[in-house]
């Protein structure tokens, strides 16, 4: 196998990795709400929301076309296609260290800022196209979040004007509505982040010769990177989900309903625009607006450190992006393989220090703070719960009489 064939291969299996931590990651974006008004079970949600993924993967490839044509040098990459593994490695510590806190930050970014950091090491500022950055980045970043705050708050106050906070024929629509537009922001999640990993292993196939420049992703790679997200989504995420469902605003069925189907609009538009924008930004921004709608209380407190996270993701991963990429293209094979096991051990680390106060189906609407340190978290006391018990809790009925409930 030559050293380019290697490091292509290398470089495919990240991307795929880092599609998965995508999906555990992100999978709060489409079903936290849902999951915290009882419109779906924990497990049903993250199932539906796999599958749908996968399928919104493969219906547009225009920010896939933005990442591998738009963003860099093809021909500054094709001398060092290890900044592209440096890159995702930079991408997929972030999403770890945001998961372990239980932090919705910017996959896309983790992946922006750590492409950005390696390439500008390994081939300097003039790697990197920054007016595409600003424009399909940087703008919309700023931007989307705020036009889906307003939205949603709109749409939640015409809800509450449609329904009362104590209508329960009103509530238990728009809980069955969620089902459906829950639906739509994990389809719409796919068509945006899934791309996104098939623009990254375009690049290294058109860097090392493999691919021709300009050329859409071929079908294998749609599939595979579709599989990969959809696989990270079906394993839950369930830290990012208590802080997206419980941390933020307390959420009922009409603010659910209002802002999953503005997220999945906002998706939708910026995937079909070729915008590679952060679908945590958005769905952030709609679970705000509902609690301004509603005139609920919002937690400024968790807002600020979302906040804070959303700042300093691409500077950080860009950072780390950097670091790594100089191990790897200046140490060739030998700081390639060396950068993995990096990878490898911080990962193990990261997973075993979760596992200390553990989120998972059973417990993730218990509270609203996850813990990091090595200690009991008080308001988890309780021992695990099966699966019909959790049912149970969330459409709130008592286990003889679950049959009346509305969950499905």
């Amino acid at each position: 196998m030559s050293t380019t064939l290697f490091i292509v291969v290398v470089v495919v299996v990240t991307a795929l990795v880092f599609d998965f931590t995508n999906g555990f990651h992100d999978s709060s974006n489409a079903m936290a709400t849902s999951v915290a008004t009882g419109a779906f079970t924990p497990r049903r949600a993250v199932l539906i929301a796999a599958v749908l993924n996968v399928v919104g993967a493969t219906l547009s490839t225009e920010v896939a076309r933005t990442i591998s044509h738009g963003m860099f040098d093809d021909a500054l990459i094709q001398a060092a296609p290890e900044m592209v593994f440096a890159g995702l490695a930079g991408a997929i510590l972030w999403n770890l260290a945001t998961w372990l806190l239980g932090l919705p930050s910017s996959s896309s970014h983790a992946l922006f800022g750590g492409l950005i950091g390696a390439v500008v090491v390994a081939a300097g500022f003039q790697g990197v196209h920054w007016g595409t950055v600003i424009s399909k980045i940087m703008l919309p970043a700023l931007i989307a979040p705020a036009v889906a705050a307003a939205a949603s708050a709109v749409a939640t106050w015409v809800s509450y004007r449609i329904t009362g906070p104590t209508d329960k024929f009103g509530d238990k629509m728009f809980r069955n509505g969620q089902r459906i537009s829950a639906s739509m922001v994990a389809l719409a999640h796919g068509t945006s982040d899934g791309q996104k990993t098939m623009g990254v292993i375009t690049l290294v196939l058109i860097a090392a010769g493999y691919q021709e420049a300009g050329s859409a992703p071929y079908s294998w790679v749609v599939l595979a990177a579709g599989a990969a997200i959809g696989l990270g989504t079906y394993s839950g995420g369930w830290r990012i989900m208590r802080t997206m469902g419980k941390g933020l605003v307390h959420i009922d069925p009409p603010q659910g309903f209002a802002a999953e189907t503005t997220s999945t609009v906002a998706i939708l538009a910026s995937s079909h625009l070729g915008f590679a924008l952060s679908t945590t930004h958005i769905c952030t921004g709609s679970i705000l607006g509902t609690g301004i709608g509603r005139g609920a209380k919002v937690s400024w407190g968790t807002f600020g450190k979302m906040g804070a996270a959303w700042l300093i993701t691409l500077p950080c991963a860009a950072v780390v992006g950097a670091v790594t990429s100089f191990i790897a293209v200046k140490g060739g094979v030998i700081g390639t393989i060396g950068v993995i096991v990096l990878l490898l051990l911080s990962a193990l680390l990261i997973i075993r220090q979760a596992n200390h106060n553990k989120v998972d189906f059973s417990n993730v609407n218990d509270a609203d703070k996850v813990v990091v340190a090595k200690q009991t978290d008080p308001e988890l006391g309780r021992p695990p719960r099966s699966l019909e018990q959790v049912k149970a809790e969330l459409v709130g009925t008592s286990p003889s009489d679950r049959g009346t409930g509305a969950l499905v």
